[in-house]
């Protein structure tokens, strides 16, 4: 790879979107909405690396039902994808990301691959994190970044910090499953840990040479599925028939966990999956009462709430912690801090209509 190769952006936008339900559903997940700027969260992360000094055009992969949605979000920040890969099915990250590997135009190009969801608010560390990562990625080492924790989170995975092997980069001593709480104490501190936050860098070539090793199925269907693909414009359609015969795997399961050179980069950069209400209003600016609204709400003598709504007018009076959201006909009100019993509503209306 030379110094002058650009690297790829390949942004994974085929989540179906229940946690953040009632405004994220699956025709509109949490990445085509706007929850923490006037831009959507697909669109920060495309704007996240526009700087045609260092990127490419990046490679989308997303669910074909989002198709019009995907193209007129980028098109209203002035993004255009080089391909858009519309998957027929879902098959987790790790298929995703082989497909992209594959329409990569040159197998040395290094891939930072990125959910379309999270947040990061510090941009120039991120910057600089993908620096220290990108000469060890030049060599064929995949790279994964990880995220200085700030509590013990038992929502996510963990990466033990092994040895450094460069300015900024350490081997991965090894990949921790979500922890209990006990466990998240423990590793959080000992301070080698990070959290898994999903984001990666390699070259196309070496994770399609991984996956022949660890995961040969999954490489023979994305490469049937591509060879067969159905092309227009920068629309890649790949064959369903193929690609439904990819075992559903993480890159995690698939590849990283397994192969032997593995990296990680630690850093603090202001991350978030926002993967609750909760964590929404962790990251959001609280008024002089904690509370976090939108322009239609009232709150008198109400704190620590978070409230969303897309047009009803909604009235908080001497209550505390509650997280209320309202879109369209739908409603959800619970206490803050059980947001992740969403997924009990969206597994109730999902046996209602089964």
């Amino acid at each position: 790879m030379t110094g002058q190769t650009r690297i790829i952006p390949v942004i994974l936008s085929g989540g179906s979107g229940t946690r953040l339900w009632p405004m994220s559903r699956p025709e509109s997940p949490k990445q085509m909405l706007a929850l923490t700027a006037e831009e959507t969260m697909l669109q920060l992360t495309a704007l996240r690396v526009q700087d045609k000094a260092r990127f490419a055009d990046p490679i989308v992969v997303a669910n074909g039902a989002h198709t019009e949605m995907i193209e007129t979000q980028l098109a209203k920040v002035g993004v255009t994808p080089q391909a858009l890969i519309l998957e027929p099915l879902a098959r987790n990250t790790a298929p995703a990301i082989a497909l992209a590997a594959l329409a990569a135009p040159d197998p040395a190009s290094p891939l930072l691959v990125m959910p379309s969801d999270h947040v990061i608010a510090d941009e120039a560390a991120f910057e600089k994190a993908i620096a220290a990562a990108l000469p060890l990625a030049a060599e064929g080492w995949m790279v994964t970044f990880g995220i200085t924790p700030d509590a013990p989170e038992t929502g996510y995975g963990y990466i033990k910090i092994g040895e450094p092997i460069g300015a900024g980069v350490h081997k991965v001593a090894r990949f921790v499953e979500k922890p209990d709480r006990a466990t998240a104490d423990a590793m959080i501190a000992s301070g080698d840990h990070a959290w898994n936050g999903g984001i990666f860098l390699f070259r196309a070539d070496a994770f399609l040479a991984a996956l022949a090793i660890h995961a040969p199925a999954m490489l023979a269907a994305a490469q049937e599925a591509m060879a067969a693909a159905r092309r227009q414009g920068t629309q890649i359609h790949p064959d369903a028939a193929a690609f439904a015969r990819s075992p559903d795997d993480s890159i995690d399961y698939a590849v990283m966990e397994k192969a032997e050179r593995v990296a990680v980069v630690p850093v603090a950069m202001g991350w978030s999956d926002l993967g609750s209400w909760d964590a929404l209003h962790a990251i959001s600016v609280c008024d002089a009462d904690g509370n976090v609204c939108d322009d239609n709400v009232i709150a008198i003598d109400s704190s620590n709430c978070l409230v969303r709504t897309d047009g009803p007018r909604v009235a908080l009076v001497g209550v505390e912690d509650l997280i209320v959201v309202v879109s369209g006909n739908d409603i959800l009100i619970l206490p803050r801090g059980d947001s992740q019993k969403v997924k009990q509503v969206t597994e109730h209306l999902k046996a209602q209509k089964a």
